[in-house]
């Protein structure tokens, strides 16, 4: 059975349209738009969207990914590769104790420097192994953090859209108030006017419409502050005033606490995010227990260098005085062995000086800098590691990471314990407010008789004004309390949903 929100048609049209609010400009806060008829749905949808909290925290996830893709990298080869440039001036240079000039090295020109150095490595250990997969089950456990606060937006969007309709509700009965009282006044000073009534009922009539107006003010305000809630949730410009169009129906519950535990057991965000963790803790110690493994390392180095004079002018001309000395000796040697009673051929002594291509092969060899590298023989290195003993620590690391697996199951059945009770507890809840919502609109109906009856009855000076106004305060609360129990009951469902981690109602 289904009862309907408006109890009128004055309340029907206004949750129909639910309020095109009036309300004081405020600064923009958003980045997102909302359309001029919101639904729930909607709201959800555009909150998931924009809302900056939910979003800091979907942050994380890119984070476990990349924590997971570095993981994998772990398992790759690193490579290096460094280059570097020198330069060393001219002067006189030291070797331990002795000088380059007493080595026979004079006037040393400056020189240029240049090097490089490759080098592949690649390590292997247990950990490392292992590591992809721990970075998996944190990013499932990321993933969950990102479901329950997602949960957590759904459960506060929906609430602050039940309170803007709540607020704009409560200000369509202030409007109403206003007028009766307003009407009321008038009936007081009409019978005034023919000698039936007194000043006292126009006075108290006068003040029932300054309450009123104070109520309607107080109701505009309240109305005001439930939209800019609204909006903040959504992560929307706070100017935005959107007709809510999503309407609410009071049905009877229907769920049992076993059927919706079961849910829950599947869908609690909370729940989900605790498993999550189990999982990534109980991989934990399997990865904790990898430091008993051995561990591989291989690595190659390659470089090479190169070293420039910025002059040759020395070296020249140590080969020139080379070639002198060679032709001198050549010169004595054709004039000893000329005297020989019957010489042999003589040597051409100028074959021994210093050629021309000598001088230019020392310049040649000098032009190295800065890419003219000479290779220095390749290295290359393969260690494999046992660990025997670390003074107890890869024990206590274990340890510490079966701890953490255990407060982790703890935590599970503590959280399965409390949606049991929260389950039970929040279904009678429901079905309490569900009762007190039939109760209220049977009291509503009636006050709403009595308010008539009681007009009828000032009108035709069968009675005070006193008694008009008591009648008119019973509906005044009836109206409210009726209000009250309908949002109460969607509250409460509200409450349910988030509970058990599944929409339970079509609005």
């Amino acid at each position: 059975m289904k009862k309907e929100l408006a109890t009128s048609s004055r309340a029907a049209a206004l949750l129909a349209g639910l309020a095109c609010l009036v309300l004081l400009p405020l600064p923009a806060a958003g980045q997102g738009t909302v359309p001029a008829t919101l639904t729930l749905p909607e709201a959800l949808e555009i909150a998931l969207r924009n809302n900056p909290r939910v979003q800091a925290v979907r942050n994380d996830v890119a984070v476990a990914n990349w924590n997971l893709n570095s993981a994998y990298g772990a398992l790759l080869p690193s490579a290096s590769l460094s280059s570097s440039v020198s330069w060393q001036g001219a002067g006189e240079q030291r070797f331990g104790s002795i000088t380059a000039d007493q080595l026979g090295f004079q006037d040393q020109p400056s020189f240029y420097f240049s090097s490089y150095n490759a080098g592949v490595n690649f390590s292997l250990s247990g950990r490392s192994l292992m590591a992809p997969g721990q970075a998996k089950r944190n990013r499932d456990a990321t993933r969950a953090q990102v479901r329950t606060a997602e949960a957590n937006l759904r459960l506060n969007v929906t609430r602050a859209y039940l309170e803007v309709l709540r607020q704009v509700e409560g200000l369509s009965l202030a409007e109403q108030e206003l007028a009766r009282a307003e009407l009321n006044l008038r009936l007081a000073r009409g019978r005034l006017e023919v000698g039936s009534g007194n000043a006292i009922d126009v006075q108290q009539a006068e003040v029932s419409v300054g309450r009123a107006e104070i109520t309607l003010i107080q109701s505009r305000t309240g109305v005001r502050n439930a939209r800019v809630r609204l909006l903040q949730n959504l992560g929307v410009d706070l100017n935005a005033e959107p007709s809510l169009t999503t309407g609410f129906a009071v049905t009877e519950p229907t769920w049992t606490a076993d059927e919706l535990y079961e849910m829950a057991v599947v869908q609690n965000p909370d729940l989900q995010a605790l498993r999550a963790g189990e999982e990534s803790a109980r991989y934990g110690v399997r990865m904790a227990w990898s430091s008993y493994l051995p561990s591989l390392s291989v690595s190659a180095n390659f470089s090479g260098f190169t070293r420039q004079a910025s002059s040759t002018a020395g070296q020249e001309q140590a080969a020139i005085a080379s070639g002198a000395a060679a032709v001198a000796q050549c010169m004595f040697l054709n004039d000893l062995i000329s005297r020989l009673p019957d010489p042999p051929p003589l040597q051409n002594c100028a074959l021994l000086a210093t050629p021309e291509s000598a001088i230019q092969a020392i310049r040649d060899a000098n032009n190295a800098f800065p890419f003219n590298f000479t290779s220095q023989p390749p290295s290359a290195s393969l260690s494999v590691s046992v660990p025997i003993f670390q003074g107890l620590g890869r024990q206590r690391e274990v340890e510490s990471a079966r701890a953490l697996l255990h407060d982790n199951r703890f935590q599970i059945l503590e959280q399965e314990l409390a949606l049991r009770a929260d389950i039970d507890s929040r279904v009678a809840i429901v079905r309490t407010s569900y009762e007190t919502a039939l109760i209220e609109e049977r009291n509503q109906a009636l006050a709403d008789v009595q308010l008539r009856l009681a007009q009828e009855r000032y009108r035709e000076g069968l009675s005070n004004f006193i008694e008009l106004v008591e009648a008119e305060t019973v509906k005044a609360r009836a109206d409210r309390e009726r209000i009250l129990s309908i949002f109460t009951y969607h509250d409460a469902i509200a409450d349910l949903e988030a509970v058990v981690g599944t929409p339970l109602r079509n609005p």
